[in-house]
């Protein structure tokens, strides 16, 4: 496979709701004969996933009154810490061109030629000595898709644990005991390694992995209004936040693959506009589970057999169906807003 053009883009600021609203820009400008390798840094920011409770993940007063922004990612899987410390990376591709190992391969090949023996693990993770220094994670559109992970370089590893709000089952499925040993920066490993020569390897790693004819570099922001429309929504309380609704019915379970937690709330006894939290990889399920669940009776074995019915050939949604079947304890929540 060779493309007709691979683009380089970098970021040079560090907004968070910018950078995010570029590579959505980006991932609806990718045409189907190229490839694209944006990277970017943001200041002082918790990103959570798709599906997560911002109030859950994140010490939010704490971050805020600290000069930092909270933002929320197209994609699944958990909350990260970003500051200058990290370089994060976004592999936009057409469908039919996605491939995890490949996208992780090239990452590796780009750590190797700095002198870096990582490797993947887990769900999506690289590490090094058993240690995560990059966690990935992907959107999957009809046409398009996005894989996108970070690479912690320097980052300020007690931020990373002031910030974050780590479910302890979580760690205890890790093997381990706080979110500081189980991270590491890579100039632990590679002393003296900058940003920019990561950048570079980065690069040339892509360039090396995907054929092209034609490889053009780009930088600043579009002047369009697509682009502000983009940055409007992902700098909006309203895409940031979520919602965080009372309910009658909260349960919750986490599973080898993530967390789930429903939150149901009933019109003559039939679930109506069901919030459901999760950091799971595939964002898209998640979403689609809160339409499977709406309407259905607020009976456990009659969503658990909705639950089989929308996803016949999904593992992780057959998890869900047997703990629904399990009929799991409710209970009343109290929540902001």
């Amino acid at each position: 496979m060779v493309f007709r053009r691979v683009r380089l883009v970098r970021s040079q600021e560090h907004d968070p709701w910018k950078n995010l609203a570029l590579e959505e820009f980006l991932v609806g400008d990718c045409s189907d004969g190229e490839g694209i390798l944006y990277l970017w840094q943001n200041a002082r920011t918790v990103v959570i996933g798709r599906n997560q409770n911002a109030w859950a993940e994140c010490r939010l007063d704490l971050l805020e009154a600290e000069g930092g922004r909270l933002a929320r990612r197209s994609s699944g899987g958990g909350a990260v810490y970003h500051d200058l410390g990290n370089l994060n990376y976004s592999f936009i591709l057409p469908r039919k061109f996605y491939s995890m190992e490949r996208q992780l391969g090239t990452v590796l090949r780009a750590l190797g030629s700095l002198g870096i023996d990582a490797e993947f693990s887990g769900r999506n993770d690289l590490v090094v000595s058993g240690r995560k220094f990059s966690g990935n994670a992907y959107q999957l559109t009809r046409y398009r898709a996005l894989h996108h992970g970070t690479l912690l370089l320097s980052a300020d590893i007690d931020m990373l644990s002031r910030y974050l709000n780590v479910d302890p089952e979580k760690l205890k499925s890790k093997g381990v005991s706080s979110v500081s040993s189980r991270v590491i920066n890579l100039r632990d490993v590679a002393p003296g390694l900058e940003i920019e020569a990561l950048q570079n390897a980065m690069e040339e790693a892509f360039l090396e992995e995907y054929g092209h004819e034609e490889a053009v570099r780009e930088e600043g922001f579009p002047d369009s209004s697509e682009f502000r429309i983009l940055f409007e929504k992902h700098s909006s309380a309203e895409w940031r936040f979520g919602r965080s609704p009372k309910c009658e019915v909260c349960v919750s379970r986490r599973f080898s693959w993530g967390g789930v937690e429903l939150r149901l709330n009933t019109e003559g006894n039939r679930i109506s506009g069901p919030v459901i939290y999760s950091d799971a990889m595939d964002g898209e399920m998640i979403a689609s589970l809160a339409g499977v669940l709406n309407g259905t009776p607020l009976n456990w074995n009659e969503m658990a057999n909705a639950v089989r019915k929308g996803f016949p050939e999904s593992p992780e949604m057959k998890n869900v169906a047997d703990w629904l079947e399990e009929a799991p304890i409710g209970r009343k929540e109290e929540v902001q807003e």
